[in-house]
């Protein structure tokens, strides 16, 4: 079984709540200190502390300045690159704009693997290049503001480490509640999310809340939308670790927490979410039906049927359903109204079961078989060959289809079980 982690997002998300959740789910601080390295040496000190926020016990990570107190971390949540909050006292001030090699120096400083360092790296670029994009400038003259001090490398840099320490196959993260509102920037009043959060989040699913405020950070943006292979609702698991981060701010609302679930995906589960798309047709020319039909698995559906219906007026037509990953939805909206005589559709999403697939080729006299096997737990329940193979041995032996299916058959079924389970 496959270990997953997921992000559940429904208070945002940001660096040091990442980290505050991973601790929170058993990372040892003294380890995570360990790999910061000299990042976490001299005048600054990271520290872990338990907090309640709306009565959930949570993780709240800092860091401090040995110098200055807990001047690091001491806002909610980061501003967007470029953007620095003027009332943040920042400990860092003589370095508050890094190039991009300047922060590749900071980070090679740390005592990450060489493959996390690249991770790392390859993170602060994609922030670089969001930040160019918003400002119109080349990547080569971009100065990371708020996000290149220190604290802000350290959330990246820790929450590297910390997700390698998690060991998951797969990331899973929750649509990013990202707040709403204004907030108060180096350039003035900025719609939330932030222009950067919007250039990092890409198509990661959002919503708006009841919380009218910055949630989900440049950081936690970057983090969420870097690791996350798929976005939905949590997947069938088995939790193992549980762990809160906690954002600043105690709202009584609504627990100002990110939740990490670790553990692992349900055996024999199969479960996944898709999206089902449907809509009536009356009025289209019905040679168009089979390159629509084409147009939308050139889109991403996994499926796509036609079934007659009796519509309003008492007139003949026909029901659309295509299906898709949640991901595709958009796409496939865009090919019906476009390929389609259709002005309006519903959609849903819904769980789907499947058995575990795979193609093996038998060997039979009439020539090689390919059967499409399907699995429950390891037990072999269905075993099919492939039409397409049929016809071609079929016409190659001057047979039947029909009695080139039954030969493949018996050939699959006078084979040892052991010579399937290969």
């Amino acid at each position: 079984m496959s270990r997953v982690l997921y992000l559940d997002c429904f208070s945002g998300i940001s660096g040091d709540m990442t980290l505050g959740a991973l601790l929170d789910a058993g990372l040892p601080l003294e380890e995570l200190r360990r790999a910061l390295g000299s990042l976490a040496a001299g005048g600054v000190h990271v520290h872990a502390e338990r907090v309640l926020r709306a009565g959930v016990a949570a993780t709240k990570f800092r860091l401090h300045d040995h110098d200055h107190g807990d001047a690091a971390h001491t806002h909610d949540h980061l501003p967007p690159p470029g953007h620095a909050h003027p009332h943040h006292h920042r400990r860092d001030h003589e370095h508050a704009h890094r190039s991009l090699p300047e922060i590749f120096g900071v980070i090679d400083r740390s005592a990450l693997s060489a493959q996390g360092c690249a991770r790392a790296k390859a993170l602060f670029r994609r922030l670089a290049e969001a930040e160019a994009a918003v400002h119109q400038m080349p990547v080569e003259q971009v100065h990371l503001h708020e996000v290149g001090a220190l604290d802000s490398i350290v959330d990246i840099v820790g929450a590297v480490f910390a997700l390698e320490w998690a060991g998951a196959d797969r990331v899973v993260c929750s649509p990013l509640n990202v707040g709403g509102g204004m907030v108060d920037a180096a350039h003035g009043r900025l719609p939330v999310p932030a222009p950067a959060t919007v250039a990092l989040l890409g198509s990661a699913p959002i919503y708006s809340g009841p919380v009218q405020r910055e949630l989900v950070t440049p950081t936690g943006a970057l983090i969420a939308t870097s690791y996350a292979a798929s976005y939905g609702p949590i997947p069938a698991m088995r939790i193992e670790q549980v762990g809160y981060g906690a954002g600043d701010r105690d709202d009584p609302a609504s627990p100002n927490v990110l939740r990490v679930l670790i553990g692992r995906e349900t055996e024999g589960a199969g479960h996944e979410r898709v999206s089902v798309i449907e809509c009536e047709i009356d009025d289209m020319n019905p040679q168009i039906f089979g390159t629509a039909m084409e147009c939308l698995y050139a889109a991403g559906a996994l499926e796509v049927f036609y079934v007659p219906v009796q519509m309003k007026k008492n007139r003949p037509g026909t029901l659309l359903t295509a299906i898709c990953a949640p991901e595709d939805r958009a796409a496939i909206i865009e090919t019906i109204f476009r390929e389609t005589t259709t002005i309006g559709l519903r959609h849903h999403d819904v769980a789907r079961e499947c058995l575990a697939r795979e193609m093996v080729t038998i060997e039979t006299p009439i020539g090689p078989v390919r059967f499409k096997i399907a699995r429950q737990d390891g037990r072999i329940l269905n075993a099919v060959p492939e039409f397409d193979d049929c016809v071609k041995a079929a016409v190659g032996a001057k047979l039947s289809v029909k009695a080139a299916q039954a030969i493949a058959v018996q050939a699959y079924g006078a084979l040892p079980p052991a010579g399937i389970e290969s």
